[in-house]
């Protein structure tokens, strides 16, 4: 049972989304102050809770809910966070053991079902239309899209192009070996070629999903053969690949003396200084990097495999709708859940929702009537991989809560050499084998 996978019908929602227009409507909530989503009127002052789970925009959140209550008087929305020690699950789950759920919740795709009993039916809600691909749990809609996100290698197109001497095309980094020697020409120029932070999340969620999304078979398929033991690592040929690109990687770090060290904030500002030409994250790092380099021109390259310049993985970046939000109907008062519902309306309708989610937030739409135009460089990069078909599945969407921690820890041992593969494969393979 699994929250509906965005597919490549979601993704096919970027290149959409430019032939279609706006609904209409966007700012027909603005004076519906009082009335929520069903209907219903409250007439007295609600508050409700939105538990964030993407830190990085933070403080973009709580900015975002303070101009939605300006347009919608008497409803106050409150953003929590989840702490750096605990995984969205784990927030979640605290909350309702406390006997506070956040009105609404923000958690990784995987782990809505873990929910379903508490969240609300929002099959009947009008943004429901708007979606590219159902997304829906045993026949109802019960979270909301928040996001379409993608990662890979982001780079400095600056810095690339002085070591290529000339325009860089990421098309021609197809291979492992086209890496490398990328690698070599950026050390020569002077810069350090790549910054690997140490998360776990981004270690094991992201950059050792991609053994998984680029198998020959779907993505839960493979994870089953994982499940029931039958699945072997080391003899498989996808996992080699990424682990021989992952020791690549390692071979050229910045942070080589001390990997462990190296945090999120400290690889966006190495590669938006130009300090180094490369790191390994996702389109959400843009916020952070901008920071440092607002003007900075980024791009995406995928990671290679194999050292077959045919493979599709090679060219292709990990594209999925990410992070989805419930409402609680467990202990949110009927009021609450109109506000809750509305504040979702605004984000999907209101024009200012619309211009916060793409410019504010960062991240593509997963809704076919947002058609703001993209102002961000790796949001546009990851929209022309999009619209090219060169993607491959999201494949932290599929994995348990705990995948992060436990294989982040275990990719962690591998990046400071406290693991080899064999270790690292059984590793994974343990920790798949103990997943009920």
């Amino acid at each position: 049972m699994k929250v509906s996978r965005f597919g490549s019908a979601l993704l096919l929602l970027l290149a959409l989304s430019v032939l279609l227009s706006a609904c209409g409507g966007n700012n027909a909530d603005k004076n519906a102050t009082n009335e929520g989503s069903s209907g219903n009127v409250s007439t007295k002052a609600v508050k409700i809770t939105f538990l964030n789970s993407k830190s990085e925009i933070q403080q973009q959140m709580a900015e975002a809910a303070a101009e939605f209550a300006k347009a919608n008087p008497g409803i106050e929305v409150d953003v929590i966070s989840a702490s750096e020690s605990q995984s969205p699950v784990e927030r979640a789950s605290s909350l309702y053991a406390a006997g506070t759920p956040a009105t609404m919740a923000m958690l990784d795709a995987g782990d809505i079902a873990k929910f379903a009993d508490k969240a609300l039916d929002l099959s009947g809600e009008k943004w429901v239309a708007e979606l590219a691909q159902p997304n829906e749990l045993d026949g109802k809609t019960i979270a909301f899209p928040f996001a379409v996100e993608g990662y890979g290698l982001i780079y400095n197109q600056k810095i690339l192009d002085q070591a290529v001497g000339g325009t860089f095309d990421p098309a021609t980094i197809n291979t492992t070996t086209a890496l490398e020697d990328l690698f070599k020409k950026i050390e020569a120029s002077g810069v350090a070629p790549i910054t690997i932070g140490s998360m776990d999340w981004s270690l094991g969620n992201h950059y050792l999903a991609l053994a998984y999304a680029n198998q020959s078979v779907p993505v839960e398929d493979y994870l089953g053969t994982l499940k029931s033991g039958d699945a072997k690592l080391a003899e498989n040929a996808v996992f080699n690949g990424l682990l021989d690109t992952f020791d690549v990687m390692k071979k050229y770090n910045k942070g080589i003396k001390d990997p462990l060290a190296v945090v999120l904030e400290q690889t966006a500002a190495d590669v938006a200084k130009g300090e180094a030409a490369m790191t390994f994250n996702g389109n959400w790092l843009i916020t952070e990097m901008q920071k440092t380099s607002p003007d900075g021109e980024f791009g995406f390259l995928p990671v290679p495999v194999s050292n077959n310049a045919g493979d599709a993985a090679n060219e292709s970046l990990a594209i999925g709708a990410t992070k989805q939000v419930f409402i609680d109907k467990t202990k949110a008062t009927p009021e609450q859940q109109d506000a809750a519902k509305k504040f979702l309306d605004w984000l999907v309708f209101d024009a200012a929702g619309q211009e916060i989610m793409v410019n504010k937030f960062n991240v593509i739409p997963a809704f076919k009537n947002n058609t703001t135009e993209l102002s961000n460089p790796l949001a546009k990069s990851l929209k022309a991989y999009n619209n090219a078909g060169k993607s491959i599945p999201f494949a932290g969407n599929y994995v348990p809560g705990d995948h992060w921690k436990v294989l982040g820890a275990s990719m962690q041992k591998y990046l400071v050499d406290k693991v080899d593969r064999p270790a690292l494969a059984s590793e994974v393979e343990s920790y798949w084998t103990s997943v009920k």
